[in-house]
């Protein structure tokens, strides 16, 4: 819960420190304009950082325990925890500087339980061998890569490009990683197997 909290009440801030920064009365700003804090907001507040999130939480909280048969049960409790904690923060720090107003729609508490358990599940998978954790390992740079495609953040073209760039270099450095390394040590798991053989 910790770390959702974190994670919510940062976002909170660096959205605060981006429109802070924003000069949304000039033309040229609103068109064209851009700036670290808004491109780290835009990579904090998307989609699929908040689905990162809850897959991080639910492999942290399963890593040294992956293959007991509760871990999918502590994974999913975690990463909709995580959710919770996030979207909880990122409430009441939004509604400390909006003068006490609270500004989070229910809609996100119930998203963070129907999407924060099977994600949260998914990470506690992670330390899976085989396809599961390839697959668990690969669902949150797809699922950024996909986001940018279907639904890019980003209030004007030229955010929207460099939002893309780096959330599609790093998803491609990271997809490149797992694959690779799963590879690795498929080949190394083949190799033990073929020279234990008779």
């Amino acid at each position: 819960m910790a770390v959702g909290a974190g994670f919510g009440a940062a976002t909170s801030l660096m959205n605060a420190l981006s429109h802070s920064e924003a000069d949304l009365e000039s033309r040229a700003y609103a068109t064209s304009g851009w700036s670290i804090a808004e491109i780290m907001s835009l990579l904090l507040d998307s989609g699929w950082a908040w689905a990162g999130l809850a897959v991080a939480v639910g492999w942290l909280v399963t890593r040294a325990r992956a293959s007991r048969p509760s871990a999918l049960a502590q994974g999913a409790a975690a990463g909709a925890l995580a959710l919770l904690a996030a979207t909880a923060a990122y409430g009441f720090v939004d509604g400390i500087r909006n003068g006490g107003q609270l500004s989070e729609s229910p809609v996100w508490w119930v998203a963070s339980v129907i999407l924060g358990a099977p994600l949260g599940a998914v990470g506690a998978c992670v330390n899976r061998p085989g396809v599961i954790g390839l697959l668990a390992r690969l669902t949150v740079p797809v699922g950024a890569a996909v986001q940018m495609v279907v639904l890019p953040p980003g209030r004007n073209e030229v955010v929207q490009t460099i939002g893309r760039t780096v959330v599609w270099t790093a998803a491609a450095v990271s997809i490149g990683f797992i694959v690779v390394r799963f590879l690795l040590v498929e080949r190394r798991r083949r190799s033990s197997a073929a020279a234990e053989s008779p």
